[in-house]
């Protein structure tokens, strides 16, 4: 998915071979030391690099002996000198030591990014489900 020097898909690439690899320090490596995440589990924000990273260390430590293969769809950016942003789908497949796909879920992401000192991080990022009117259950799937 790389575009030349576009910070925001440059991210991307590396948030999905982080996750691969299950690799806390090169995943809390693209986020700013005061990030703000807005993530779809567990609670409402992070903020700070310190309760992003716990989460990341757990969400890798209860992987056990499954990968994650992260595929980002639909990918738009706006670049210009100090900031980007970007939208994705985002699907997660969680792939067991046999190579089997046991499971699977898609939902929205927004990163902004900033440079400083001609790296660009990870400031802000939105996760999130769109939510069945009825039932009041997170859809998983895309539509």
């Amino acid at each position: 998915m790389t575009t030349q020097l576009n910070p925001v898909t440059q991210a991307l690439d590396a948030y999905a071979a982080a996750v691969a690899a299950q690799d806390v320090d090169g995943f809390v490596a693209l986020y700013d030391d005061d990030v703000v995440v807005y993530d779809s589990w567990g609670q409402w924000q992070y903020s700070g690099l310190s309760a992003w990273r716990g989460m990341v260390t757990d969400w890798f430590g209860s992987l056990g002996s499954d990968t994650v293969e992260v595929v980002f769809a639909d990918v738009q950016t706006m670049v210009s000198r100090e900031v980007a942003f970007g939208h994705a789908a985002v699907t997660f497949t969680a792939i067991s030591a046999r190579g089997e796909r046991t499971r699977s879920m898609t939902n929205r992401l927004t990163i902004n990014l900033a440079r400083n000192d001609d790296a660009w991080k990870i400031v802000h990022e939105h996760s999130s489900l769109p939510i069945d009117m009825e039932t009041g259950a997170a859809i998983f799937e895309r539509a």
